[in-house]
């Protein structure tokens, strides 16, 4: 039983004897003490004034005496104007860290047939080209959000939106076409979403260039510099080729089906690839080519209903003025659909596939009024799912020198920052002699995890709605707010316990309750038993960054209490075993803890 829960009983029990009245848990407030203040747990006692109708400080006393006198949980007592602090008794840390030990997935709530289902959608990658650094903190977030929901007791659903179909993906077949020459991933050794990305940025370049012709040709003709750039951006022979392919697509010619098909297949196993490397998955995925159509029908059917209207070019709007936003295009003139509409159908899909009590979306926020935008109209279509939505709104990665530009080229790959990241950790460990007693396939196999998780917790670490700056040689110090140095204290850890069973010393699964504890010790079994209101808080704030915090605070704690005292070497057989019990579970917990960050743990480091 934990500690608060234990407490509260004895605490409502004193109540009743004292003052013949019956205290309710709501009544029962028990919050961590300050860390300036003698003692463990703090009740605060005004609302039970009007139980014992006495001044807080002589109810908060006469509680703490009752308490110290006839439980065997509290073993002093303070009171600090009107707050009781109460000092837990060396037996009941001994009690609950055997009650820890007995739970291997300590602070995880098993989903039942009965849970919430969670549906997050994550990665939403475009099949024009590879994908980048932003990719990849959305990826974790979305995986690490599955992860954290599922260990609060969701059942969870995790899902993708391809964006497989738009004028964007014609521009990489066009180029492809007109400057490829047949090249296929295997003639070029790349990987088939790399290959596709060259072409995406060629036609930007050759696109840029005809622009800056036209323009110099509208201005010499007399138009001022902005209206000349506007003509050329939408005159450039470029970009009408990319349309007329755009609406024959649309149109289902063969010709351009068949090409959009191979070089698709093409991107689809490159991402495979760096799916896999990044250790993420989906449960189902949702191709936009499938969706569009059924969004399409959606907004034909609000039109007949009166929800949207048609101007005089074709286009269909929503007019959302009424609720203070603006008006919203979602079929244009041409009758191609835009990415509105498309979610429209990818939404009514999910959820004819799966009876969703929330939906997630992990996309950045600057789609922030598109998902407002959303929200509103599944609601108008008559969606009763629309309004309860949740956009997982997180901020953008930035880099030394600046943001990243596809069109340009100037992005962080994905795969090129992973296989950096493990070559990073490699280093660093030959550097500092930590890999030297292992073979080549262990040394390689330890740096694979050590760099991808100082990648994940680096990026995880952070507050999510923030922006952040990525520093790679930040990231995988072994020292400080590091995936790394979490990692590099669970295999001191389990170092020890290897240690500990070839001495024969054996790990009791209970421990005995009249060993001498010290007050360190006693802050690290209060930590451990916390994990399970940490995941439930970032289960309901969907923090990932909460779950980091708190893995670094254990290990911080333990280090010091690592330093502190021996385990091994400790002559007292109780108190040896009661370290080695402690030490266990603190490596249980981190575990558990950076698993829901998706970040695994080595054995040896």
């Amino acid at each position: 039983m934990k500690i608060e829960k234990l407490l509260c009983n004895d605490i409502q029990n004193a109540i009743k004897t004292l003052y013949g009245q019956e205290a309710t848990g709501e009544q029962v407030q028990l919050l961590k003490t300050k860390r300036d203040v003698e003692g463990h747990l703090t009740l605060v006692v005004f609302p039970l004034l009007k139980i014992s109708r006495k001044k807080p400080e002589d109810t908060a006393a006469e509680i703490g005496r009752y308490l110290v006198e006839n439980t065997e949980s509290v073993s002093a007592y303070n009171v600090v104007k009107g707050f009781l602090n109460l000092t837990i008794a060396p037996k009941a840390w001994i009690e609950l860290l055997s009650d820890i030990n007995a739970q291997p997935q300590y602070g995880y709530v098993q989903p039942t047939a009965d849970s919430p289902l969670v549906m997050i959608e994550y990665s939403s990658p475009n099949t024009n080209k590879p994908l980048h650094l932003g990719h990849v903190r959305n990826n974790l977030l979305g995986w690490s959000l599955a992860c954290i929901l599922e260990a609060g007791g969701n059942r969870v659903v995790k899902t993708n939106i391809v964006n497989d179909r738009g004028i964007h993906i014609c521009k990489s077949m066009l180029a492809w076409l007109k400057y490829g020459n047949g090249e296929t991933p295997q003639s070029s050794g790349k990987k088939g979403d790399h290959l596709i990305g060259d072409y995406y940025v060629a036609f930007d370049k050759h696109y840029r260039e005809e622009v800056k012709t036209l323009k110099a040709q509208y201005v010499a003709e007399g138009m001022t510099e902005e209206a000349a750039e506007e003509k050329a951006k939408a005159e450039a022979p470029l970009i009408k080729e990319a349309h007329d392919m755009l609406v024959k697509w649309e149109q289902g010619d063969e010709e351009v089906r068949a090409l959009w098909r191979k070089m698709n297949e093409w991107v689809y196993a490159g991402f495979d690839e760096t799916y896999k490397a990044l250790g993420v998955s989906f449960d189902k995925i949702y191709y936009e080519s499938d969706t569009y159509l059924v969004g399409k029908a959606e907004v034909e059917r609000g039109l007949e209903k009166g929800l949207f209207y048609r101007r005089e070019d074709g286009s269909v709007w929503a007019n959302l003025t009424a609720e203070g936003l603006d008006e919203k295009l979602l079929i244009r003139s041409d009758g191609t659909s835009v990415y509105m509409t498309q979610d429209i159908g990818t939404a009514k899909l999910r959820f004819n596939d799966f009876a969703i009590d929330k939906m997630v979306y992990v996309v950045g926020n600057e789609q922030n009024y598109h998902f407002q935008v959303l929200s509103i109209l599944l609601d108008k279509l008559g969606f009763e799912w629309g309004r309860d939505l949740v956009h997982f709104s997180y901020g953008m990665v930035e880099l030394p020198n600046g943001k990243m530009k596809s069109r340009e080229g100037t992005v962080v790959d994905a795969d090129d920052l992973v296989a950096e990241m493990i070559h990073q950790a490699r280093l660093t460990a030959d550097e500092s002699g930590k890999f030297d007693d292992m073979t080549e396939e262990e040394k390689d196999e330890v740096a694979r995890i050590v760099g991808l998780g100082a990648l994940k917790y680096f990026l995880l670490k952070v507050d999510a709605r923030k922006n952040m700056l990525f520093n790679p040689e930040e990231s995988i110090d072994f020292n400080g707010n590091t995936g790394p140095f979490i990692q590099y204290t669970y295999a001191r850890i389990r170092s020890v316990m290897r240690k500990a069973a070839d001495a024969g010393i054996a790990i009791p699964d209970t421990l005995s309750t009249d060993v001498e504890i010290s007050l360190k010790e006693e802050a690290i079994v209060q930590h451990l038993a916390d994990f399970a209101s940490v995941v439930k808080s970032a289960a309901t704030d969907y923090s990932p960054s909460a779950i980091a915090s708190y893995c670094y605070d254990l290990v911080k704690e333990y280090n010091q209490f690592y330093h502190d005292f021996s385990i091994l070497k400790e002559a007292d057989t109780k108190k040896q075993a009661f370290r080695l019990v402690l030490s266990k579970n603190v490596a249980k917990v981190v575990k558990l803890g950076m698993n829901l960050l998706g970040i695994e743990m080595p054995e040896r480091m």
